[in-house]
């Protein structure tokens, strides 16, 4: 029987429809602790403290979630005030009472040094010239580019997800003059920058829209051209939209940091741009576009929270009885708050190795979540890690020296011999641009396209980008699933997986401890948060189990893990290659080798050393936090090169050490051939979790709540939901957990611990209650609120 990838999930907790999250509840000391310059403040509130960080002015504007941290260590995501000046956070934790120091923290780390928030002027060096082949997707198209502009208003639209406040609507518009009938659409979506600035003096602001008196907006949405132009002279229509009134509201006026706002922004421009293309609607919409746009063949490209935001519009685009052809998604340095699969699309995901915003390239998880969602996944999906890569540098008008507002480079270490501005492989803003243009072209001409000479990119083969210059691209990939046969996904245990000799093999899973109720023992014991992508705890999903691969260990060249493939999976001769990710063990330090042996029938070996074909088992560079990376790479063994087995009848698989001691991180053991698929996403039900008001109770107590599923589903649907603190409630030491909503079936329960008690109190509580990472569905609601109401008499 085939090896569906459903079949490798991790072990359901709880089948049944209700299923309760576990949560511990503490009693806190009484009183307060602060500091003795009054900066902060410790509160005992119910069930745990409430930390408050005073700032001496408002924290730069980052897409990265700013967090608090005591004695040095990062309790999590911090709520701003709404004018900035302060950082709050409840939590349960006992370092929390008497603490030395609070600081702010990004990415699970306080800064040290020079933070970068002061704006420097960098010259970006001239782009140097490459001999340009028919496969460099930078290379001029055959029309010219006519650039125009539709504005309808900084106050044009509002946005449910900023609770019904104003934001603009406005975008640059590339057009292929003399292109013929309708063409595909490309929508691009900056990300979190701020809105406004003065152009007489270096300020700017991010708490207002429109701008405050003085100050004009910030063109972020300019900032994509090079990859515009590159596209448009290939007969696209792209427009590139401005979101700044998301950005100086998505603090505090949102519940998910602005995903769902963002996705509003692109889908009011869809359709406003699907009128326009009939005929009606603004008038300069109506001269630009009128029977030029195909809006069955549209791609998205998202920088940061624009990448989230991207995601999102997507999948609201698929809960839509009528959805546009949304055809592939690029998010770019792209935030992942809450972990939302995106399978059934084409996607690729691009990943800057110097990132000092989103330094833990939390983005990886929309690479590695939507793996095995669906069994039947039509699309492929890439991730690429992009060396001596900034944040920032994607978009000319966040980058020093061209924008037009104030701007810096975000690596804030100045004198990192990786990252710092003048280490050797650190690319030039102009060399990191040429990057972006090359392969965010390349996708959309991939698969809007069909220019499957783009392919070796983006699948990796090893294939490179002339414009790109002297940039290093690690691309890993997955093939759509009737392209591939699943040897071992390596997520969960298996009887086909035997180890043997010195050796040691267990599946592991997020890190810091941090998903215990996944019954598996935590990866990456020894990294950082911003060290490990692809196990990061998520803003909204922090508990949730991460990427669950292999950890094995050996300790001479007997140890060994042999994967038998079944009487029905033999035949690996139809497919490219064989292909698995890997990652050197943090606590190997010197490097290591594998030797990969596959056996046929008749007992013989083709054997080949991993480091014949990959650098996957070689150390990234950095000697501090937030580097070097535990990322997994690709090892891909052309079947070509398979000589003296018989491919016809592959029997087993084996990854023995090679020399002396090592140990390795391995995901996702295939047999593939490299194809880019179609679009199926509106086929997946969408499942939503549904907002509750309950009474608090007079003892601990349960709300239950729903999940609901927006059509049956032929297989059982597993979604993780978390609930959160928030506000003045009294604080839950929780567990996320896992929800199955049985095939055939449209809803299921699960229960939420309450601290019901008997004192009044003058309001009523409030949990954020997240769902995330789903298989065979797709989020749509993903947020809700559980609202706990007093129900004692105040005095």
């Amino acid at each position: 029987m085939r090896l569906h990838a459903h079949a490798w999930k991790r072990t359901v907790l709880a089948v049944a429809t209700a299923t309760t999250i576990s949560t511990t509840f503490f009693a806190g000391a009484t009183g307060t602790a602060h500091a003795d310059d009054g900066r902060w403040t410790v509160e005992s509130v119910t069930g745990g403290y409430k930390v408050t960080l005073h700032l001496d002015e408002p924290l730069p504007v980052r897409d990265a979630v700013p967090e608090l941290a005591v004695d040095g260590m990062s309790l999590g995501p911090a709520q701003e005030s709404a004018d900035g000046s302060t950082l709050t956070i409840t939590t349960t934790d006992p370092s929390a009472a008497r603490p030395s120091s609070v600081d702010v923290a990004w990415n699970g780390e306080v800064p040290s040094g020079d933070t970068g928030v002061t704006a420097r002027t960098l010259t970006p060096s001239p782009h140097v010239a490459h001999p340009k082949g028919p496969a460099d997707p930078a290379t001029p198209g055959p029309y010219a580019v006519t650039h125009a502009e539709y504005d309808l208003g900084d106050t044009a639209i509002t946005l449910e997800g900023l609770g019904g406040r104003p934001a603009e609507i406005r975008a640059a518009v590339y057009l292929p003059d003399g292109a013929r009938g309708k063409r595909p659409l490309v929508v691009f979506l900056h990300g979190r920058h701020s809105a406004c600035y003065n152009p007489t003096t270096p300020a700017t602001s991010n708490s207002q829209w429109p701008c405050p008196a003085g100050q004009i907006p910030i063109p972020s949405y300019k900032g994509y051209d090079g990859a515009a132009d590159a596209l448009a002279s290939h007969g696209y229509v792209v427009v590139s939209v401005s979101a700044n009134g998301v950005n100086a509201a998505d603090n505090p006026f949102s519940d998910d940091r602005g995903a769902l706002a963002r996705g509003e922004v692109v889908m009011r421009h869809l359709d406003l741009l699907a009128e326009a293309a009939k005929g009606k609607g603004d008038p300069t919409m109506v001269r630009l576009f009128k029977g030029r746009l195909d809006m069955d063949d549209i791609g998205l490209m998202g920088h940061s929270r624009g990448g989230e935001g991207v995601v999102k519009a997507a999948l609201m685009n698929a809960g839509r009885a009528k959805p546009y052809g949304i055809k592939a998604v690029l998010p770019l340095a792209p935030t992942d708050f809450a972990r939302a699969t995106l399978p059934d699309i084409p996607m690729a995901v691009i990943l800057p190795y110097c990132d000092g915003d989103v330094s833990n390239q939390q983005g990886q998880h929309f690479y590695d979540d939507s793996l095995y969602a669906d069994a039947g996944d039509s699309a492929f999906r890439s991730s690429l890690m992009v060396m001596g890569a900034d944040h920032n540098f994607f978009n000319t008008e966040w980058t020093p020296g061209v924008a037009v507002a104030p701007a810096s480079d975000d690596w804030s270490n100045r004198n990192d011999p990786v990252c710092g501005p003048s280490a050797p492989a650190r690319l030039t803003a102009a060399e990191q641009y040429a990057v972006g243009t090359a392969y965010i072209a390349g996708f959309f001409r991939l698969v809007q396209g069909h220019e499957k000479a783009f392919l070796p990119l983006f699948d990796g083969s090893g294939g490179a980008a002339a414009s790109a210059g002297r940039a290093v691209v690690h691309a890993v990939a997955q093939s759509p699933a009737r392209d591939r046969l699943d040897v071992a996904p390596f997520t969960s245990p298996s009887s086909s997986v035997r180890v043997s000799g010195a050796a040691t093999a267990t599946v592991c899973a997020s890190m810091l401890d941090r998903s215990p109720q996944s019954g598996l023992p935590s990866c990456a014991a020894t990294l950082t948060t911003s060290q490990a992508p692809s196990w990061t705890p998520a803003t909204y999903a922090g508990n949730v189990a991460a990427t669950p691969v292999l950890r094995f260990s050996w300790t001479d060249s007997t140890g060994q893990v042999r994967v038998a493939l079944p009487k029905s999976d033999r035949n690996a001769s139809k497919y490219d290659a064989l292909t698995f990710r890997a990652a050197l063990d943090e606590n190997v330090k010197a490097g290591a080798d594998l030797t990969v042996g596959v056996v046929d029938g008749r007992g013989r070996v083709k054997s080949v050393l991993v480091s014949s074909v990959s650098s996957a088992l070689t150390p990234f560079p950095g000697t501090a936090s937030p580097l070097p990376k535990t990322w997994l790479r690709t090892v891909r063994i052309p079947t070509r090169s398979l000589t003296g087995v018989n491919l016809h009848d592959i029997r087993e698989i084996r990854l023995t050490g090679a020399g002396t001691a090592g140990g390795a991180y391995l995901g996702d053991l295939t047999f593939s051939t490299s194809a880019v698929g179609g679009t199926d996403l509106p086929d997946l039900p969408q499942v939503s979790v549904q907002g509750l008001t309950v009474p608090e109770g007079d003892g601990p107590a349960a709300a239950t709540m729903t999940l609901t599923l927006s059509q049956r589903s032929k297989e059982p649907v597993t979604v993780n939901v978390q609930s959160i603190t928030s506000g003045s409630s009294p604080v839950i030491a929780q567990l996320a957990t896992q929800v199955v909503i049985p095939a055939k079936k449209t809803t299921a329960t699960f229960q939420v611990p309450l601290a019901g008690d008997t004192t009044p109190a003058p309001a009523a509580q409030s949990y954020q209650v997240v769902a995330s990472v789903p298989t065979n569905a797709t989020i749509g609601a993903g947020f809700a609120r559980l609202v706990v109401t007093d129900d004692d008499l105040l005095p």
